[in-house]
């Protein structure tokens, strides 16, 4: 999936704003070597270094990493895999936020991550849980196959996992939970009823892949309307987010 990193800024800048608090979470300490996995255009990486670390950010999208680095040239990025990278000092902390639900190899990303964590490490991130837009997965579902697209309804965009799910996932690989939360958290969309049309085409285009131009907008229309009584609070429209937030320290062997 190729990101647009300047709509990403311009119309969901909500990503990373919401990504502030779970700062608070990783309560950095000033020198220590944090990586921020997923870190698109770099916002979090940056508020990371204020704090007085030592960060790093990767992200599995060139054009995210382009901008990132353009805008906070003093930051160390760099494109990666999240489900396969590797650093030859660990680090203190991973951080993520909004980043890990779209990586559909779970445990190779946690394995990844454990394995770049000084023993004693802590893991942070917050990502979409069980539920996270359903309305909008639904609706979407609903047009496609009325429009004879079956197969484009079965794309699997997104994994959103149930707090035990995760739990269990991180404690396999190595990990304590320490923290973690599954909660809702509706989310505002900008330029009211266009802002369902402006979120497919930027977190979920592989749903309309190779579906003519035409079509595809009176899809997104059919789609809004779906949403409407769902989203629609007084003219504002609100998706309908749930999020899982975690601490995870990675385990030292005992002796």
């Amino acid at each position: 999936m190729k990101w647009n990193a300047e709509l990403y800024d311009d119309k969901h800048a909500f990503v990373y704003q919401y990504g502030e608090s779970v700062l608070e979470l990783l309560n950095v300490k000033p020198s220590e070597r944090i990586l921020d996995l997923g870190c698109g255009t770099g916002y979090l990486t940056n508020e990371i270094k204020k704090l007085g670390a030592d960060v790093t950010g990767i992200d599995a999208s060139a054009d995210m990493i382009e901008k990132a680095a353009k805008e906070f040239p003093d930051v160390k990025f760099r494109v990666a895999d999240g489900a396969n990278f590797h650093f030859d000092k660990p680090f203190d902390a991973v951080f993520s936020n909004a980043a890990l639900h779209w990586i559909r190899n779970a445990d190779a990303a946690v394995k990844s991550v454990y394995n770049s964590l000084k023993p004693g490490g802590r893991f942070v991130g917050e990502m979409g849980g069980k539920g996270n837009v359903q309305h909008l997965i639904a609706a979407t579902r609903r047009v496609l196959r009325k429009r004879g697209y079956d197969k484009h309804a079965e794309t699997e965009v997104w994994y959103f996992p149930s707090l035990g799910e995760y739990s269990s996932r991180l404690e396999a690989n190595g990990f304590r939970v320490t923290y973690a939360t599954h909660f809702d958290r509706k989310t505002l969309l900008q330029d009211g009823e266009r802002g369902v049309a402006k979120w497919i085409t930027m977190f979920a285009p592989l749903y309309l892949l190779g579906i003519p131009k035409e079509e595809k907008q009176e899809m997104l229309a059919e789609v809004t309307a779906l949403l409407e009584p769902h989203y629609n609070e007084n003219g504002q429209w609100y998706a309908d987010y749930k999020r899982l937030r975690f601490i995870a320290v990675k385990e030292v062997a005992s002796t």
